[in-house]
């Protein structure tokens, strides 16, 4: 006999990994966006534009840690970790393979800091789910 309060919550269909991705990358897009159009129009300097990214990232990281944990439903730190741990792979690789550049802080520094803030949305994702 199944429990009486799994016939009430509806299943939800996809992966909680790819939504909390798809979230962080156009949170960053429009975060990029805005930072662009602020250094161009806005009487900002660039030597602040490191802080716009840590900034964004961090935003973007939260923001998919708690989708992908709210849906989820369990375990968000897992799946929140995991998105932003892919998120971070991605990053790296891309900054690599097609710019051949080195990141300002260490690549696993970056992935430590990248699971940890996407953990902490992913556990906020999970404890807003039954509000």
């Amino acid at each position: 006999m199944k429990h009486p309060s799994a016939e009430s919550t509806p299943r939800r269909t996809g992966s909680p990994l790819i939504f909390g991705l798809v979230a962080v990358w156009g949170v960053v897009l429009i975060g990029s966006l805005l930072a662009a159009f602020l250094l161009r129009y806005a009487a900002v300097d660039e030597e602040y534009l490191p802080y716009f990214t840590f900034g964004i990232n961090g935003v973007a990281l939260l923001g998919g840690g708690w989708i992908s944990g709210r849906r989820a439903g369990e375990k968000g730190w897992l799946y929140g970790g995991s998105v932003g741990c892919l998120y971070a792979l991605i990053v790296i690789l891309i900054g690599f393979l097609a710019f051949d550049a080195a990141m300002q802080i260490h690549p696993l520094a970056f992935a430590a800091g990248a699971f940890a803030l996407g953990a902490l949305g992913g556990i906020f994702g999970v404890n807003t789910r039954g509000a």
